[in-house]
């Protein structure tokens, strides 16, 4: 699946099954709790914290997932094209880090 064609497949489910979107700020505040689920997740499996009864039957594909659509939400209701965004932004990295990261000692093994 491309990006373009999630956000296609989004934007038909919204339309269909889902009704309408919900407002930008809905969204954004929704955004939001999805990535601190994930962070709770990663934080109890790569950090210091133990699982809670409660989060063990957590995913953490799904978490990325659910992160991943209200994204891509956001991305057709402010007119962003995914795919197009994304190439500028390595376009923008590969220009500002072209040696940022190799002279880094910290990132030296």
């Amino acid at each position: 699946m491309t990006l373009q064609n999630a956000q296609q497949q989004v934007d038909e489910w919204i339309k269909t099954v889902g009704v309408r979107y919900f407002s930008e700020l809905t969204n954004m505040a929704i955004l939001t709790e999805e990535v601190g689920e994930l962070a709770r997740i990663m934080a109890r499996k790569y950090g210091d914290q133990s699982f809670k009864e409660s989060d063990k039957d957590k995913n953490m594909a799904d978490e990325m997932a659910d992160v991943l659509w209200v994204l891509i939400c956001l991305a057709n209701q402010t007119g962003v094209d995914l795919t197009e965004a994304l190439q500028k932004n390595f376009e923008k990295k590969n220009i500002r880090d072209a040696e940022r990261h190799q002279n880094n000692d910290k990132l030296k093994s």
